[in-house]
């Protein structure tokens, strides 16, 4: 239980920065006027705590830059982007079966039957999930967290929250985040000898996926005239817009779904 407590601690460090990342995904154009458009009224004024949350974003955001950016950067240096790709489809690939899970909460089963059959491929065909065989035989990805399955539950969204090391969120999305994170960690260390090795497992995972994705965040930064508030709506519109490639077409702009859910005929990655 401890072991598993300092893993949780140190990721939540890794996990939390990376959503900062998140939030800047290319896939989200803040020069782009539909962007503001997107962003309802609720979700501007759903931040009862902006003073608050704004220290904490200063302080997710020094920690980013000073700490993990140049340590992705520096990795980036020592291996090519094949090998760091074929590593983010492994770490990928294993939680595939949380994935499945989460699936047939939402009532999703096709998703889930898609999800172990992309699991069982990749695994033995794409040596241990390096490779994703899967899509090329007509398996393509697809998306399911537990946030998701509270909000098709009907679970309300709340307030927004920019916490300490985590970095943005919802009240309901820090539930979601907490049962998946808690859910993959036998599968990722199981193997680990003890504590320290786990943690530099997840280390590992984290800086490699944020190799892959250098220049992002602050690319955000320069186009943005307010930063916090830029991350805040980009998280609200990657969100909704991760949740709509997943096949939730009735999520509004809050990501909230209504209650005609509709099973996903599709799906993206990333979030």
């Amino acid at each position: 239980m401890r072991k598993m407590f300092r893993i949780f601690l140190v990721s939540l460090f890794f996990w939390g920065n990376c959503s900062l990342l998140y939030a800047a995904d290319g896939e989200v154009d803040f020069l782009d006027d539909a962007f503001y458009d997107d962003i309802s009224k609720e979700n501007a004024v759903n931040d009862p705590f902006e003073g608050i949350n704004r220290v904490i974003f200063a302080f997710n955001d020094y920690a980013f830059t000073w700490i993990l950016n140049p340590v992705a950067t520096g990795y980036s240096y020592l291996l090519p982007a094949d090998i760091r790709g074929a590593v983010e489809n492994f770490f990928y690939n294993m939680q595939e079966p949380i994935r499945a899970a989460n699936s047939l909460l939402q009532a999703r089963f096709a998703d889930a039957g898609t999800l172990l059959v992309r699991f069982t491929i990749n695994t033995f065909g794409g040596v241990g999930g390096l490779g994703d065989p899967a899509v090329e035989l007509g398996f393509p990805r697809k998306e399911a967290t537990f946030c998701q399955t509270l909000n098709t539950w009907g679970v309300p969204d709340g307030i927004f929250l920019m916490v300490p090391i985590m970095g943005p969120t919802t009240l309901r999305d820090v539930s979601g985040k907490l049962v998946d994170s808690f859910a993959v960690t036998p599968l990722y260390y199981t193997w680990a000898a003890g504590w320290e090795e786990s943690v530099s497992i997840y280390m590992g995972k984290e800086v490699n996926h944020l190799s892959l994705h250098l220049g992002e965040y602050e690319t955000m930064k320069e186009m943005s005239v307010d930063s916090y508030a830029a991350v805040r709506d980009g998280f609200y519109q990657y969100r909704r817009k991760y949740w709509e490639s997943s096949g939730n077409d009735n999520a509004d702009d809050t990501g909230d779904v209504h209650d005609e859910y509709v099973a996903p005929p599709s799906a993206h990655s990333f979030y």
